[in-house]
């Protein structure tokens, strides 16, 4: 009695005064202590029992199986009452293996469970059914399937429970014609009123999205539970539905059914994204009014909401002031760290529930390997293999698809291979994880060869797997290959009428080169979605900048709702074309449409900002430091080492890691570059090193190329030339292509030629090796190698790339070359400029002429340094802009020395600011000085 009410000191005081116990009065405690809770007690009690040599009942032994069951911490002592089972010959006793069944399923190893209930003797419903809940719980839902199935084959007789289970298992397989078919099942025996099958049957119509069905089962119920209303309130949560949800909530409430925390838990599941996260912050309100914060199940889906808003730090701070966790708490919050990118805080709280011995499941284990995203978590990634195999994991099909995908992500083909082919069990995911890490590692024979084994084994193809077989193809030689008739298989499988195949295969061509047949699919579309729009748009902006931003007009014309993805695409042509008023404008729009509060699109405005010029927007759309994303941290860092704000690139660099974000390989890249552009040697150099000591981020070529142009720029070329020596990665034609650009500066031929035949080795059309070559002999006037030089251009046929300046006004860019003489203004801009050379003569100028690259006299070389193309822009925006206002010019190659020295002159004489802006960087001339300092 005492122990029911939940006195368990009562019950054990009396026990402990029974003059003679007997084996029922040690049964009856034994359950006491199950029942309140109290579960390694209960172990230690049945210890204390079998010391004595009283002999436990099955339903003792079922009981104590139970205690480990839900103790979700008690995994291998509920091994040892296995192996104990087993010695007693208890394994026959139906409530005792169904007990087990439920034990090995609550921990993930359904193949245990599975193995144990063929060798059972005898089965019940009630084992059939604990069969059923352990795949379940493992997101086995097609097994769920098979056992119902089985069941009626022989005959086993189901009851509400088990219906339950099937008819929701059919609302998460999205599959109502099987659930259907369950419920022929149902009224066949008569069960169709049962309240638990009526609950599950709203539960099924709310998966499959149709919720009109489960507002009409929920209607015609004659008696209705709390699982009714919570069910119902779920239903709309699942679709979306969050008003509705929150209509049946108040409905519930009026009719006085209790609130529990399964209800306020699915309110929560509905308030996770940011516009709707004031409803859940009222509900959380109404938790701790209730006194439910100290539930696990509404502290873990507090947890979710918080996650799924991006609001890792108030998910964290839920998952602190819990008092009691279980699995689900702690995998939620491992969840969040992975979905907000926070991997390394996500391995740490792994890390921690290994320390404090916490089940390691199936959803654990996803999550962990879900927090190595690249090769820099290779060792880690090992590790958690090596734990998946320890805890007998590796079988499970969703942690076989996680290490195949992971390894794909490492370019680790080898190892993913060999995991997907000792896989008792595959599927599609599988098949695709692997054609994706092929496609990743850009080996299209592999993509191919893997697509048809996949045929092979009977597995079919889904528009994922198509997606990811067309994702591997990159070049024209991909296309004719395998691209084109992989197209003709598309058509023939029916594939082609999937939107999302439609918008790859529009990708796909464009990126082996072949816009037509890009633009060709896109308008043979019948419908075109934003999809279809925001490929066309993304094929086109590598093909041709200005066609991409005339389409993003286009699609806003044809009446298609621009998005996240269409925004940023069209901000990021606006920003490669450095067209800051078609920018504003885009921007505006975003404004307009809601769109300024995601985070991605808020990135790309900032960025487009920044290279057109404009660091005040970009600091004023920066989100506050404790919301600042990675990749927010890494457009303000690139935009000031962009904008020559050398000294504000490092603070912010600083200021990121005092808030605890991780920098990532493109950190790194815009800091070493600020240093490189900087002068900053020797702390490029400890930024270099700490990199890979302090932060893990192995090297790539990228920051290579940015030690090298550090060094190069410098002087410190013999440095430069031991570290290409010694660099952990293959160089590649930027890291020569940077070397030679040294050497041109310090004038350093003999490197030079090593440089440049380096760069010509690995592609003999390169016309940057021989330019560079080329000025590298002019500057020290060796003009006979420069002829040289250009004869071998001349004979194999190799044009130098012209170089080419531009302003722009308003709509209208002006476009300037070499000695410009067909731009309608002519006459005043070569007039403005022989204005502006009499002016900086007088205030001090002297020309140049050693970046005069022709073998012709003094005077001529003067001339063709006044014909330079950023020369004659200056002159046409000095023209055409008020007086006052700020000049901008844009240029497709590096400003030479001399012009560099002429604007800083003009700056001051007009006094006017002028903002340049090469291939690498802005120079900000105003009153005589550059932002630059002079070392570019």
């Amino acid at each position: 009695m005492y122990w029911k009410f939940g006195r368990i000191g009562y019950a054990r005081y009396i026990f402990d005064n029974i003059p003679e116990r007997n084996e029922a009065s040690w049964n009856t405690m034994m359950s006491g202590y199950v029942r309140v809770g109290l579960y390694p007690e209960s172990i230690g009690f049945f210890s204390g029992m079998i010391g004595r040599g009283f002999k436990p009942s099955g339903f003792v032994i079922a009981s104590l199986i139970t205690a480990c069951d839900k103790s979700a911490c008690m995994f291998n002592e509920g091994l040892q009452v296995h192996a104990f089972v087993v010695k007693i010959g208890l394994l026959c006793d139906v409530f005792v293996g169904t007990s087990l069944l439920h034990f090995y399923g609550t921990y993930g190893l359904v193949s245990k469970s599975r193995k144990l209930f063929e060798e059972m003797p005898d089965k019940n419903v009630v084992t059939w059914t604990s069969l059923i809940v352990g795949h379940s719980n493992n997101g086995d839902l097609g097994e769920v399937i098979s056992i119902y199935k089985r069941m009626r084959l022989e005959g086993v007789c189901c009851n509400d429970n088990t219906f339950a289970i099937v008819i929701s298992t059919c609302g998460m397989l999205e599959d109502e014609l099987l659930g259907h078919q369950v419920l022929g099942h149902v009224m066949k025996l008569g069960l169709e009123n049962s309240v638990s099958v009526a609950n599950s049957l709203i539960s099924m119509y709310g998966g499959c999205g149709n919720v009109d069905e489960a507002f009409y089962v929920f209607d015609h119920m004659d008696e209705r539970d709390i699982i009714s209303w919570n069910s119902i309130i779920s239903a709309s949560a699942q679709n979306g539905l969050c008003e509705e949800s929150l209509r049946c909530f108040h409905y519930m409430r009026h009719v006085n059914k209790e609130v529990n925390s399964t209800t306020l838990s699915s309110l929560l599941t509905v308030c996770g994204c940011t516009d709707k996260l004031k409803w859940g912050s009222g509900i959380h309100g109404l938790v701790v009014k209730f006194g439910l914060e100290s539930n696990v199940c509404v502290g873990n889906t507090l947890i979710s909401m918080y996650s799924e808003a991006g609001r890792s730090e108030d998910a964290e701070l839920v998952f602190q002031r819990m008092t009691e966790k279980d699995i689900i708490s702690w995998n939620s919050m491992l969840a969040c760290y992975v979905q907000n990118e926070e991997c390394q805080k996500a391995l740490k709280l792994f890390a921690k529930m290994l320390r404090m011995r916490k089940p390691v499941t199936y959803v654990t284990l996803t999550s962990a390997l879900s927090a190595c995203p690249n090769s820099e978590f290779l060792i880690p990634g090992k590790i958690l293999h090596a734990i998946a195999v320890l805890t007998g994991l590796q079988d499970n099909v969703i942690i076989g698809n996680a290490l195949v995908t992971m390894y794909g992500k490492f370019s680790m083909m080898v190892e993913a291979e060999k995991v997907l082919q000792i896989m008792p069990k595959r599927d599609e995911v599988t098949w695709n994880a692997l054609i994706g890490g092929y496609a990743k590692s850009k080996d299209p024979n592999e993509v191919i060869k893997a697509f048809k084994l996949m045929r092979e084994e009977g597995t079919p193809a889904n528009y994922i797997t198509i997606i990811n077989v067309l994702g591997g193809f990159m070049t024209p030689g991909d296309l004719l290959k395998h691209g084109m008739p992989f197209h003709a298989h598309i058509v023939l499988t029916g594939f082609e009428s999937d939107k999302h195949v439609q918008s790859t295969l529009i990708t796909m061509y464009a990126k082996c080169g072949d816009l037509n047949s890009s633009n060709s699919i896109f308008n043979g579309l019948d419908f075109k979605n934003s999809i279809a729009w925001n490929a066309i748009i993304a094929a086109n902006a590598n093909h041709g900048l200005e066609k991409a931003l005339k389409l993003v007009v286009m699609m806003k014309k044809a009446g298609v709702d621009l998005d996240q993805f269409s925004f940023s695409v069209a901000l990021s042509v606006s920003a490669d074309l450095a067209m800051l008023e078609e920018g504003q404008q885009l921007h505006g729009l975003v404004v307009k449409l809601g769109f300024d509060s995601d985070h991605y699109v808020t990135n790309a405005a900032m960025d487009m900002y920044g290279k057109c010029g404009e660091m005040e927007d970009v600091l004023k759309l920066l989100p506050s430091p404790t919301n600042r994303s990675r990749l927010s941290w890494n457009i303000l860092i690139s935009s000031f080492a962009k904008h020559g704000c050398f000294q504000k690139a490092r603070e912010a660099f600083q200021e990121m890691l005092n808030l605890g974000t991780k920098p990532d390989h493109v950190t790194f890249v815009s800091l070493l570059s600020a240093c490189s552009h900087g002068g900053l040697v020797d702390d490029g150099l400890a930024y270099y090193y700490a990199m890979t000591t302090e932060f893990g981020v192995p090297p790539g070529i990228e920051h290579c190329v940015c030690i090298i142009d550090l060094l190069g720029r410098s002087g410190r070329l013999a440095e430069a030339e031991n570290f290409i020596k010694g660099m952990v990665v293959q160089p590649n034609d930027l890291v020569w292509r940077s070397l030679l650009a040294a050497c041109k500066i310090h004038r350093n031929v003999e490197l030079g030629r090593k440089a440049a035949e380096h760069l010509l080795e690995l592609d003999p059309s390169d016309d940057s090796a021989y330019v560079l070559l080329s000025n590298v002999c002019a500057t020290t006037g060796r003009w006979e190698e420069v002829e040289n030089v250009r004869r071998q251009m001349g004979s194999r046929n190799i044009m130098k790339k012209p170089a080419c300046s531009w302003v722009k006004l308003k709509t209208e860019v002006n476009k300037f070359g070499m000695g410009e003489q067909s731009h309608p203004q002519t006459g005043q801009i070569y007039a403005k400029l022989g204005e502006l050379m009499k002016m900086i003569r007088e205030a001090g100028y002297v020309p140049d002429t050693s970046y005069a690259l022709q073998d012709t006299d003094e005077e001529q070389k003067e001339h063709n340094l006044w014909n330079h193309s950023e020369r004659i822009a200056l002159a046409f925006g000095l023209i055409n802009t008020p007086k006052g206002s700020p000049v901008k010019v844009f240029k497709n190659l590096r400003v030479c020395g001399d012009c560099h020295s002429v604007y800083k002159h003009v700056s001051a004489a007009v006094g006017r600011k002028i903002i340049l802006r090469d291939p690498y960087r802005f120079h900000h001339f105003s009153d005589g000085k550059c932002s630059c300092s002079d070392y570019w």
